[in-house]
């Protein structure tokens, strides 16, 4: 009874701490632009998007060093496919997401691209070191674009995202009070994933689910809270291009960061299940994306809905395939 009482307990605490973290880490994150004077999409992409993965980055390095590649790759293959279907979709349904249409042209063809190498390693069966290297060459390279991409855009087309600053703390020290409150949400929402995976990571093994399982859906959902709390507190300021940024910078990081830095400390065999369903659900995730942005340049909340819909039927499948 105690030890039951005591996992709640750190399922409680983490989402007090995730919902804490999530609000601090975009008011920091909105300074931060501000002080910069580059548009808070190019922040979500990288503080915020970066920032709220780290906790995968932790995950799957430590279950990688613990012999267990299902929850190492399932965590990365399972949290992008959450953060489309199951965060985009209740962004979406709180409010629209109208998307710049330059923005995306060059950071959907990353998360393509990146999605791509992802099935590329997966289907090679094992992501070993000179993998890892050349998804973190491909990072870094797409970071140094994007930055010289932002630098150039004029002040007319950065001013459009001034509003997002508006809820932002007006504190003197400006760009370095910015980055305080960020480190201290992105430190909020990782102990919060911390307490939740933990928590959820021993129900789980209780019902004797495989680690596979459990990195596609418990770890990957609680490694991804961050990037649900940061997108629906953006989503709910009407700050949805954070929203957006948020997710699709936490997909690259996650395939070209995550597996790429775990590939390179241990390497990597892929569990044939992943090859078999999961990563074909991915890819169909990011398909669906780029599709509903392409119409009309904006998600609306009935594709929202077609979003959820989608996870809510991809996780039956995972429940009834679980034995």
């Amino acid at each position: 009874m105690d030890a039951t009482l005591t996992t709640y307990l750190m399922l409680a605490g983490g989402l007090v701490l995730l919902t804490l973290g999530g609000d601090t880490l975009v008011r920091g994150a909105s300074t931060a632009a501000k002080s910069l004077g580059v548009s808070p999409l190019l922040i979500g992409l990288t503080l915020v998007g970066f920032g709220t993965s780290t906790p995968e980055l932790v995950t799957s390095i430590t279950a990688a060093m613990a012999g267990s590649p299902g929850i190492a790759v399932g965590n990365v293959v399972g949290s992008n496919t959450a953060n489309i279907l199951l965060i985009l979709g209740v962004a979406a349904l709180i409010t629209p997401i109208v998307v710049d249409r330059a923005a995306f042209r060059r950071d959907g063809w990353m998360l393509v691209i990146a999605s791509a190498v992802c099935a590329g390693a997966v289907l090679a069966g094992r992501i070993g070191f000179v993998w890892g290297l050349g998804m973190l060459a491909l990072l870094i390279a797409y970071l140094v674009v994007a930055y010289l991409g932002e630098r150039s855009v004029q002040d007319a087309e950065r001013a459009k995202y001034e509003h997002i600053s508006e809820d932002a703390p007006d504190a003197k020290g400006g760009l370095w009070a910015g980055l305080g409150l960020a480190v201290v949400g992105i430190a909020l929402t990782i102990g919060g994933a911390r307490l939740l995976v933990d928590g959820a990571v021993v129900i789980a093994q209780d019902l004797g689910v495989s680690d596979t399982v459990i990195g596609l859906t418990v770890v990957a959902v609680g490694t991804s809270l961050p990037e649900l709390v940061t997108s629906v507190v953006a989503a709910a300021r009407k700050h949805a291009d954070v929203a957006l940024g948020n997710v699709i910078g936490s997909n690259i990081y996650n395939v070209l960061g995550i597996l790429g830095i775990t590939a390179m400390v241990s390497p990597l065999d892929v569990p044939p299940e992943i090859v078999r369903v999961d990563l074909w659900v991915m890819l169909g995730a990011t398909a669906l994306l780029v599709l509903f942005v392409r119409t009309g340049m904006k998600i609306v909340r009935w594709e929202g809905l077609v979003l959820l819909l989608a996870y809510g039927g991809y996780i039956a499948w995972l429940a009834t395939n679980a034995a």
